[in-house]
């Protein structure tokens, strides 16, 4: 699959990593170009995989198969705004954790999240997909926490385009984790919350933890 991340930060280089762990063409587009060439420059010589990545401008969204927004709640609210009807039948991925600065809150209403306010921006046929929202970026590079791999927890309306995500997800040798309806990503918000405000209480884990669903 064509996978074009928008974004050069941390986050960008772990599901970068796993997407060409896993064979697919990545394209990074970024706000400042000479980060998104610095990534793809720092990927090309990590990667062991059979993808490729590039760099490029925005016109990189519209031949996607699917669109990561790699960047914060807000930006992530603009960028679907800009992009509007170019996002249309596309699966959008939303990483985004709506927290404050403090860790402390979530900063949208209890009976929504930041994936379905996209969703309200968003041009009607766009197929918003939470995903990645649990993982941090180093165990994304890592792709696994001690031994074991990162479970990816996957919401969204379109089934079809939960398909894609879990298709992305094995490919790069993590566990798709499939949670139905994309009101779920209320819960996979908050209960992130929780991880991120744990990394910063009595020694937290160092950003390397991650959720895991263990079924005996």
């Amino acid at each position: 699959m064509q996978i074009t991340i928008v974004g050069a930060g941390n986050m960008a280089r772990g599901i970068a990593t796993r997407a060409l762990a896993g064979g697919h063409a990545v394209v990074i587009t970024a706000k400042d170009p000479g980060k998104a060439v610095g990534l793809v420059d720092e990927l090309r010589e990590q990667d062991n995989g059979s993808g490729q990545i590039s760099a490029a401008d925005d016109s990189a969204v519209d031949t996607a198969d699917i669109v990561v927004l790699a960047v914060p709640f807000d930006a992530a609210r603009q960028l679907t705004a800009s992009y509007g009807a170019r996002l249309s039948g596309k699966v959008l991925v939303d990483i985004s954790n709506p927290v404050d600065a403090s860790l402390d809150s979530l900063v949208v209403a209890p009976d929504t999240s930041a994936a379905e306010e996209i969703v309200r921006i968003a041009s009607p046929s766009t197929r918003v997909v939470k995903a990645f929202n649990t993982t941090f970026a180093t165990t994304l590079v890592a792709g696994q926490v001690n031994g074991t791999p990162l479970d990816v927890f996957i919401a969204g309306d379109d089934e079809t385009a939960r398909e894609q995500v879990a298709e992305l997800v094995t490919s790069g040798g993590l566990n798709p984790v499939d949670v139905g309806a994309l009101k779920h990503a209320r819960e996979l918000e908050g209960f992130q919350l929780l991880h991120m405000a744990l990394q910063i209480r009595d020694g937290g884990h160092g950003w390397a933890s991650t959720i895991k669903v263990v079924a005996l």
